[in-house]
């Protein structure tokens, strides 16, 4: 991966597929609908999927459903080809007027704000899948999860595999749960095909927790220690993933942890950019003896090691900071570790 000096060439690189993602899609049957495509991931993972169909020289639609609040993101998915669709997916009537397709990857979800405002992030996280489940009973879908459904975990455990029990922290991770549960329901039901990707943490360098704390080494804000470790995985390679999982979605849901392979101590990192940016590190908090980790070797078996290395993604993630790149302003609180975001 080469540097990286504007958010042109960024959206170009983490909407690069993978020659795998390439071969699936001279396999795979059928158009394919992105239902919140204008997050932080959709917009990417739309345009890879796009680039994906072009080089396999297949025929195929992707489209593309959100609020689109942010006119940008429709502007940019219509330019490269992606059929937007506007609709609010608590509104059940708009769901039911959406084309089916057969291969459905739901992005859809609520978590920052969560607190205090609970009863918005249980409707968005769990009555809106209910809806788009019945509507999309005769596709596969790939449905967004998070690692926050996981419970706490020791660093010396090695981060929780699909097998490990449920056991969610707050209100935000306990809808997340709701949500996985709301699609597995219906996936028994109407043998509806499903896998829910367990994700954390997919990083751009706009936003991310490398992008948190390089950040607060850059401006001496403290970094905080109250969660000593985490993973991330580039966004590329987590678009990469998502798409190729619609091959793997099963009856009743398949649980997939998505996720980088390195259990990263937070101070090592931030030593890391300290050194780089030529600045002191200063802390805060008490460190913790848990953190959310996953372990996504599973993952790797089905679709290869991830792209791009974590020295890489740091490398990128200190140049992008010292040269004024542009952040999406919407912080991981990865540091959270009491459940309420």
């Amino acid at each position: 991966m080469k540097s990286i000096e504007n958010e042109v060439q960024l959206d170009e690189l983490l909407s690069v597929p993978s020659s795998r993602l390439v071969e699936m899609m001279k396999r795979l049957d059928g158009d394919i609908m992105i239902l919140g495509i204008a997050g932080k991931m959709g917009v990417t993972l739309g345009r890879m999927a796009k680039n994906a169909i072009e080089k396999a020289g297949v025929s195929k639609k992707v489209f593309g459903v959100s609020r689109f609040s942010n006119p940008d993101a429709r502007k940019k998915l219509e330019e490269w080809g992606i059929e937007t669709i506007s609709c609010d997916l608590l509104d059940q009537n708009s769901v039911e007027l959406l084309p089916t397709v057969p291969n459905i990857i739901y992005m859809a979800g609520r978590k920052f704000g969560t607190d205090g405002s609970e009863e918005l992030t249980w409707a968005m996280n769990v009555t809106a899948p209910g809806y788009v489940a019945r509507h999309f009973k005769d596709s596969r879908i790939v449905a967004f999860s998070t690692g926050c459904v996981y419970p706490l975990t020791p660093v010396e455990a090695c981060g929780c595999t699909e097998a490990c029990t449920p056991a969610s922290v707050g209100e935000y991770a306990q809808s997340c749960l709701g949500r996985e549960r709301v699609f597995g329901h219906f996936c028994k039901e109407n043998k509806t095909p499903t896998l829910l990707l367990r994700l954390n943490y997919a990083v751009d360098l706009r936003y991310g927790v490398l992008h948190d704390i390089g950040m607060n080494v850059w401006e001496g804000k403290p970094v905080s220690k109250s969660v000593g470790h985490f993973n991330v995985l580039w966004q590329g390679d987590a678009n990469n993933y998502a798409l190729l999982a619609l091959e793997h979605c099963g009856v009743p849901a398949v649980p997939l942890n998505i996720t980088g392979p390195e259990t990263i101590p937070v101070n090592q990192i931030s030593e890391h950019f300290a050194k780089v940016m030529g600045k002191k590190v200063k802390y805060e908090g008490e460190p913790g003896g848990t953190a959310y980790l996953n372990n996504a070797a599973k993952a790797f078996d089905l679709f290869g090691y991830p792209e791009v290395s974590l020295s890489r993604m740091i490398e990128c993630q200190a140049e992008w900071i010292m040269q004024g790149g542009s952040s999406l302003g919407k912080p991981t609180h990865f540091e959270v570790n009491d459940g309420k975001f």
